[in-house]
């Protein structure tokens, strides 16, 4: 009888779309809190209170719903990584990922140092995120 051997590491890991769900939570947090901590700066609770967004202006409801749109691709990527098919869920995460290291990337030249430091883990992270989908386990075909 032919058994296949399992290691310890294969069986404590978790699926690959629930180890992408968990990162992309993390660089959620990541979001959240570099903004919670920015409130603590002085004079920039008063500054939102009038509208300012710093480098991309003054509010509207236009800026604001591309600044949700832009939030809530990473957080339905939690959920779509527990639900889509493994190949869209591979090239997802492979496209949203990558995009959003650049993204973060990007922002990251005039920022203040808790946004500096929080934005290298979402790029640690969405890096990892990259990774994990490119690693993916393809489907071996074995002849019958």
């Amino acid at each position: 009888m032919d058994r296949q051997m399992t290691s310890r590491n294969d069986l404590n890991a978790p699926p690959v779309s629930v180890r992408l769900a968990g990162l992309w939570a993390s660089v959620m947090f990541c979001y959240v809190y570099s903004d919670l901590i920015s409130f603590y700066m002085p004079g920039r609770i008063e500054a939102v209170a009038h509208g300012d967004m710093g480098l991309l202006g003054v509010a509207s409801h236009a800026l604001l719903a591309g600044i949700a749109a832009v939030m809530a691709i990473p957080s339905l990527m939690v959920a779509l990584s527990l639900h889509l098919p493994a190949k869209a869920n591979r090239i997802a995460n492979l496209v949203l990922g990558s995009v959003y290291s650049l993204m973060i990337a990007a922002t990251m030249f005039t920022a203040p140092p808790h946004y500096v430091l929080l934005g290298l883990i979402e790029i640690a992270l969405t890096g990892a995120i990259v990774y994990v989908a490119w690693r993916w386990p393809q489907p071996r075909l074995v002849p019958v």
